[in-house]
């Protein structure tokens, strides 16, 4: 390209995703699409009571049935796992993580796994499930938050003592002086109930083992990478042992963003069998079985000056851990812990979190994670307080908004910029207020089925969180890295391979835009490699909106790394000085003289051929 040519810009422009052609045509990989010779149906028993103790298992009847290889029981495995199931975040030192397995035999929540039926078939694992004969001894379970930590309430790990997960707090120092001198307090008690995730595609796994004891784990999950250092810590494997692989998968929205037990399983069986062995989550059966969100039982306080000035907030949230911590259960409220002010200039800021354990499906990460809890209570807060003020809800917000930036709020965090005024003024001006005020009076007076209402919300949202020594300091286990790798092929065409694991967001049409782009070239030599860690070998996946805010600044970083090593070779082929070189749309050239020039596809065959 001469230096007169324009080129494409792809970042920003509208191009058409390249996911979605397989998709839409019905090519897609997903698991239960994959087809191994010899594969295995594996089918869980799962707890019909919240809270129970097993007295027997009679799995004679289910062994004889057609098509049935194994039924095993939580004591069959017990030797296969050398941890308990993993949580990364410990969120205290004092924090009570009582250990969860796979199966077992004192299920705490409806749903827990007390057995696997290993068959031929799907259906004959199904039907030989029903025929697993389990005495349970049903005892009273604890499934409120609101009530876990009453007197009476049932202990759901006996040996803990205490429903109490942990106490975690943010305060500062005048947050009770404000209080008590604030002219007028209002507090309101809100539950905000368990949301069920629903993916388009179910969970499922497939095990296959290899010839030397090593195992592919095909997984619809969102973290590749992060299920294969865990996997292989539960069960002991040599972490170079276990391939995962994440090939389509049909969304996640944080559900598919932890280890569970059927991967776990899998793995464990198809060792033990030799066999590959599937195992595809049935919608209802994920009801129970994949995590829940919210569950949060929250009394927030805000004070504030006669005028409108408000002068502190208080959060008391008892969060419900469900049976057991996952992943990051008890993280899932602290995502939220620095932003219960919000985007408004609050100078004393109180967060107290209790998490507590209930008899009911493990609650974790799902679609914003402990940010909209905070977000809810603040807003509808804010529109008590107007009340209770006599003033203005809208006007209430633009006087307490942040107005300076950057600004240090009282949680600790610093807010770079913004400008909520502007937003709010482009919001009012796209709805036209006052002509939707004219037609919900309209409505109101006519009456019938079709009502209007209006309500204002802002929203400060922590994503793509960062850097590893933040999150150490916050006591979570991973880091807040990502990789990239850019390879520049003989033939010209540029290979990428990410660390993040997309499971609907695009990232192989982002990342080709940001390569192309980058590096000059057309967005179709762009190919892009992910979800499989024989080749993306390290990576942190996807979750938290962290992609494009970390792993997209790893891919630019690496392209970066690109364009200096080719201009190293070209100076050492010209003989030309390193600085006297300038890169641009693809092309190296010395700076004064735009005749001479050489590509980047030219400089990438020359270092393949290395005759110099």
């Amino acid at each position: 390209m001469s230096a007169t040519e324009e080129r494409t810009s792809y970042i920003g422009a509208p191009v058409k995703r390249r996911e979605d052609r397989s998709l839409l045509t019905g090519r897609g990989t997903y698991v239960d699409n994959m087809a191994t010779a010899g594969t295995l149906a594996m089918v869980v028993v799962r707890s019909p009571y919240a809270n129970a103790t097993i007295t027997g298992i009679d799995s004679d009847a289910a062994s004889k049935a057609e098509g049935v290889v194994a039924v095993l029981s939580a004591a069959d495995l017990q030797d296969d796992w050398k941890a308990a199931m993993p949580c990364a975040w410990p969120v205290t030192e004092e924090m009570r993580n009582p250990p969860h397995y796979p199966l077992t035999s004192n299920p705490r929540y409806q749903g827990d796994g007390v057995a696997v039926v290993i068959a031929e078939t799907r259906t004959q694992a199904k039907d030989a499930a029903e025929l697993v004969e389990v005495e349970y001894d049903p005892l009273d379970a604890c499934v409120e938050v609101a009530k876990a930590l009453d007197d009476d309430a049932t202990v759901v790990h006996p040996d803990l003592g205490t429903n109490e997960c942990y106490v975690w707090r943010l305060d500062t120092d005048a947050t009770g002086e404000a209080i008590d001198d604030a002219q007028v307090v209002v507090t309101r008690t809100y539950f905000q109930p368990r949301l069920i995730p629903n993916a388009i595609e179910p969970r499922a796994v497939l095990a296959v083992p290899g010839l030397v004891d090593d195992v592919t784990l095909y997984s619809a999950t969102q973290i590749p990478h992060i299920l294969r250092v865990l996997v292989a810590a539960t069960l002991g494997m040599h972490e170079s042992k276990l391939r995962v692989v994440a090939p389509d998968v049909g969304g996640g929205f944080g559900s598919k963003c932890d280890v569970y037990a059927e991967e776990l399983l899998a793995v464990a069986v198809a060792r033990r069998l030799g066999t590959p062995v599937k195992w595809v989550e049935e919608r209802s059966e994920g009801y129970l079985a994949t995590i829940h969100g919210r569950d949060f039982l929250t009394e927030y306080t805000l004070g504030a000056t006669k005028d409108g000035t408000i002068t502190h907030c208080r959060a008391r949230v008892k969060a419900a851990m469900g049976a057991y911590l996952q992943l990051v259960t008890p993280g899932v409220p602290l995502l939220g812990a620095w932003i219960y002010a919000g985007p408004y200039a609050i100078p004393n800021y109180s967060v107290e979190f209790t998490g507590v354990f209930t008899n009911t499906t493990p609650t974790d990460a799902y679609r914003g994670a402990g940010r909209p809890e905070a977000t809810y209570v603040l807003e509808r807060t804010m529109d008590v307080l107007a009340d209770e003020l006599g003033m203005d809800k809208l006007e209430l917000r633009r006087k307490n908004f942040i107005k300076e930036f950057p600004a240090t709020i009282a949680s600790g965090l610093t807010i770079d910029s913004g400008d909520y005024e502007a937003s709010l003024d482009k919001l009012l001006e796209l709805l036209d207020l006052d002509a939707f005020r004219e037609e919900q009076a309209r409505r109101r007076e006519n009456g019938g089925e079709k009502q209007l209402g209006v309500g204002f919300s802002t929203y400060n949202e922590m994503c793509g969180l960062a850097p590893s020594r933040i999150l150490g300091a916050i006591r979570y286990a991973a880091g807040g890295w990502d990789t990239a790798t850019i390879r520049c092929l003989p033939t010209g065409s540029i290979q990428v391979i990410t660390g993040t694991s997309p499971h609907g967001q695009g990232h192989e049409t982002a990342w080709a835009q940001i390569v192309a782009d980058q590096l000059g070239c057309d967005i179709d030599e762009v190919e892009v490699l992910h979800g499989d860690t024989s080749i993306a070998s390290i990576g942190m996946d996807t979750y938290g909106s962290r992609s494009l805010a970390v792993g997209g600044v790893a891919l630019w970083y690496a392209g970066e790394k690109v364009i200096e090593k080719a201009r190293q070779i070209v100076a050492h082929q010209w003989e030309v000085a390193v600085d006297d070189l300038e890169f641009g749309d693809g092309t190296f050239r010395v700076k004064g003289s735009p005749d001479k020039e050489t590509t980047l596809k030219a400089v990438a065959f020359g270092a393949w051929a290395a005759h110099d």
